[in-house]
């Protein structure tokens, strides 16, 4: 039995994010044949965390700030639980077991980290938008037969820059990708995954944002209509046609997290 953790950092807030992981871990299960069960654990609202019995751990997305948790009770759990992952992890002998940070986990495991600093954006990321693997992300297992630059689903209003290199030495982590170069912006270009170290690896975007799930959700009048007072009809309508495009969204939703799983199974079998 292979056993998954998802660690669900929603506070309560309705989203696509959970549905899509379990979507993406059933349909991984059916496709390979394999004995696959999934716990969820409340983080937030809860001050939940797995033990560590588990064989996978995927922590989600979230609303709010990735600042303003310091010294709150479960963001004291949740890292005390990465460290203990972390320490399991460096035990001779032991199986060793793979955690994904996705999006809000990622700029929590980065803090937690300390290799690269946090910080809010001037203005909401919101869209499709392509990343540009860094030489370390072209040999990255998480990666592989996705195109560079490959497309994501970006939504955040807080960013990961001006990494610590003293840090990140000391931990083995690797840059594996950044954001689009934007030359008319005099901004750092902000640091979209991280591999922590052998068996920690995060995302800054959602790579279980499903394609066809999101045309249905943006098709509703009230949400369209809430992206285009905000934002504009133009930045709906690129969305609606970069999530049609199967070379884009479709392809990263296809095989980021299925490498994440086909990895960390293979791995320590």
């Amino acid at each position: 039995m292979i056993k998954i953790a998802i660690l669900d950092l929603y506070e309560g807030h309705a989203n696509e994010g959970m549905r899509c992981l379990k979507q993406i871990i059933d349909q991984f299960k059916t496709d390979n044949n394999l004995p696959i069960v999934h716990d969820e654990f409340e983080v937030r609202l809860s001050n939940s965390v797995p033990d560590l019995s588990y064989d996978i751990y995927i922590s989600s997305g979230g609303p709010g700030s990735p600042l303003e948790s310091e010294d709150v009770d479960w963001e004291v759990n949740y890292f005390r639980f990465i460290e203990r992952l972390r320490r399991w992890n460096t035990e001779p002998g032991t199986r060793k077991k793979h955690m994904l940070f996705i999006c809000h986990s990622f700029q929590l495991a980065c803090r937690h980290f300390r290799i690269a600093q946090v910080a809010k954006r001037k203005s909401t990321a919101f869209g499709v938008f392509p990343v540009h693997l860094l030489p370390e992300g072209k040999s990255e297992r998480l990666f592989e037969g996705l195109p560079d630059p490959f497309y994501v689903v970006d939504s955040r209003d807080y960013q990961v820059i001006q990494p610590d290199m003293e840090q990140i030495e000391k931990h083995g982590a690797k840059i594996l990708c950044i954001e689009k170069e934007r030359p008319h912006v005099p901004l750092e270009r902000a640091i979209m995954s991280v591999r922590f170290n052998e068996y920690m690896v995060g995302v800054q975007f959602h790579p279980e944002a499903d394609a066809q799930g999101m045309l249905v959700h943006l098709e509703n009048p009230v949400k369209k209509q809430n992206i285009i007072e905000k934002y504009s009809f133009e930045k709906w309508q690129s969305i609606v046609e970069a999530l049609s495009n199967p070379e884009k969204i479709l392809w990263t939703y296809e095989t980021m997290l299925p490498n994440f799983l086909k990895n960390a199974i293979e791995k320590e079998r």
